[in-house]
């Protein structure tokens, strides 16, 4: 017998994603981690190991950042620094800026990078050279700060970047591979601010958005000694053919760096390194536990999958539908009411001209999925509160959605092809709109069964 009508299963479905973002807010995370006493910086917690400075070492404190979560990020270490910091600058997307007393904010283009994103970077790399070895820098990492703080190689411009980027968003490949290139691209990403702050003492804060929580990953690792190489970059471009897409300015580049005639990117054990703390503050997995506290609190059987779901969209889609056939069929891996998570971030391969973004086309790839299923319930969505270039985090199916669709006189087989999932649950009403949350660990994805 069921316990739970449909529409409560979506109204929980909504309520426990926002309790899940709220795990991960960046400020509330700092605030729990850090704070001063007797003019010693003391940082820990269950999850992060606690480092103490002593604050009296330092002549300077500046305050820089990157990411859609830096604004909140900041307004933390404001609050606990107050007037000892002398200058800050963060970059962050538009319409995510916070009000600060202390640190100016520069306002930039994401997933694209823009002209204000440049500035930004310049700004901070202006900033970050004028340190000592007496100076203490803070940095802020967030999803996006790849895209955030563009400062492209000598003789790059910033437009060729922007459709190298492009080219590797519609090919499917994912954020690591892309990190890669941008790294070897760039003054400031895979490693390269941490030499710009030598020899300063680096505090990093992170957020992470990426499967596995990498460091060298996360908005493309600048303050973490690289492993990728030049070589490396150059196989991927060839992997998905755009070796020749490229702007020759590029191409020139990495050619000389895979010849040795550009340095790499600075590598572990050198001494730029050598007085640079990198933590993580917040990761998906954080976000699942709660909402799998959440929905257990509530009556279901949970079960977390992984916090690393990766590869096509569509065959995620299909995997977690063949999960939530098991469960009805044979009450496997758990019996009903039944909670199923999983985190990560796919990727969608481009082959219509419509607007949606991987959650969104999780959801209505699931749609087709869990048609068949009495009381199942599907949303996905990004904790940052943005699903590709559009103003919904995600989307929310279940068992109804294909058939509701096709009596309104729509075809939910045509909007997947065209990859137009955004207009599809516009339609229907079940597009999920946060607005931006200021935090960013990939996604969250919520399958229920009843």
């Amino acid at each position: 017998m069921s316990r739970f009508r449909l529409d409560e299963m979506r109204d929980m479905a909504k309520a426990v994603f926002l309790k899940a973002v709220s795990a991960v807010d960046p400020y509330q995370r700092i605030r729990e981690i850090a704070h001063i006493d007797k003019n010693r910086l003391i940082i820990g917690a269950e999850e992060v190991s606690e480092k103490v400075f002593d604050l009296n070492n330092f002549e300077k404190i500046f305050l820089v950042g990157t990411g859609k979560a830096s604004s909140s990020m900041a307004q933390a270490i404001e609050e606990i620094f107050g007037g000892r910091i002398t200058k800050g600058l963060i970059t962050t997307k538009y319409g995510h800026a916070l009000p600060l007393r202390f640190t100016e904010i520069i306002e930039a283009g994401h997933p694209l990078p823009d002209p204000k994103g440049l500035e930004g970077a310049r700004k901070i790399k202006d900033l970050l050279t004028d340190t000592g070895p007496k100076d203490l820098v803070l940095f802020l990492i967030s999803g996006g700060g790849s895209a955030l703080l563009p400062l492209p190689a000598d003789g790059i411009t910033l437009e060729e970047k922007q459709e190298l980027t492009q080219l590797l968003l519609d090919c499917g490949a994912d954020i690591k591979e892309i990190n890669t290139i941008r790294k070897h691209i760039s003054q400031m990403k895979g490693g390269w601010l941490a030499r710009w702050a030598y020899p300063s003492t680096v505090i990093t804060f992170i957020l992470s958005d990426v499967v596995g929580d990498p460091l060298d990953v996360i908005a493309s690792g600048p303050t973490v000694p690289d492993t990728s190489t030049f070589q490396e970059a150059w196989e991927i471009l060839k992997r998905y053919g755009l070796v020749n897409e490229i702007a020759s300015s590029i191409r020139n580049h990495l050619q000389a760096g895979r010849e040795g005639k550009i340095k790499e990117t600075p590598k572990a054990g050198e001494s730029v390194f050598e007085k640079v703390h990198n933590m993580i503050i917040g990761s998906n997995i954080v976000a699942l536990r709660a909402a799998e506290k959440e929905f257990s609190l509530a009556g279901f059987n949970t079960i977390t999958l992984s916090s690393s779901i990766v590869g096509e969209t569509s065959e995620a889609a299909r995997f977690h539908g063949a999960i939530a056939r098991e469960i009805a069929s044979t009450g496997k891996p758990i019996g009903r009411p039944a909670c199923i998570l999983s985190g990560g971030e796919t990727t969608v391969t481009i082959r219509g001209s419509g607007l949606g973004g991987r959650n969104q086309e999780f959801a209505l790839s699931g749609a087709f999925e869990i048609s068949g299923l009495e009381r199942a319930v599907l949303l996905s969505a990004g904790t940052d509160g943005t699903d590709g270039p559009t103003d919904a985090a995600g989307a929310i199916a279940d068992y109804t959605t294909n058939a509701r669709a096709r009596e309104m006189g729509i075809d939910p087989v045509k909007y997947l092809e065209n990859n137009d999932s955004y207009h599809f649950f516009k339609k229907l009403g079940d597009l999920l709109i946060t607005g931006p949350t200021r935090t960013n660990v990939m996604d969250v994805r919520i399958l229920l069964v009843d």
